[in-house]
């Protein structure tokens, strides 16, 4: 039997998991640590880092060898939302109307909503500064 040796980021002692072969693969990791310490995979993620080399293991095909300590920190699931791409959609819009806005001289006269004509006052005053000039 193979041992990968965890622990979390808070705390001082490591754990082990326990697997057949010479290689764990991330995913399978972070299952068995989940079931190990009894967290739901709604309540928390998993982020899973090399304890030596300080690396951050991400693709879930890696494989993790055999006698190998990690450090193991939790943060707040991912959220794949369809709302998502509305969303970026949304604010291209309204940055594109922001960029007509910008171009106006007179903000007064223009047709918009007053947080739009905040907005371009805004950018505008900054113009100036661009480091792009």
């Amino acid at each position: 039997m193979s041992h990968v040796y965890y622990k979390f980021f808070s705390k001082l002692n490591y754990a082990a998991v326990t697997f057949s072969g010479l290689h764990i693969s991330l995913h399978d990791l972070k299952s068995r640590i989940m079931g190990q310490e009894k967290l739901k995979v709604t309540s928390c993620a998993l982020q899973v880092t090399n304890a030596q080399s300080r690396e951050e293991y991400t693709d879930d095909n890696t494989l993790i060898p055999k006698n190998s300590s990690v450090i193991v920190r939790r943060i707040p699931p991912r959220v794949l939302s369809a709302n998502k791409p509305y969303a970026i959609q949304e604010k291209k819009s309204m940055l594109k109307c922001i960029a007509v806005y910008v171009s106006t001289a007179d903000l007064a006269g223009a047709n918009a909503p007053e947080e739009d004509k905040i907005k371009a006052m805004m950018i505008q005053s900054c113009r100036y500064y661009d480091p792009a000039k």
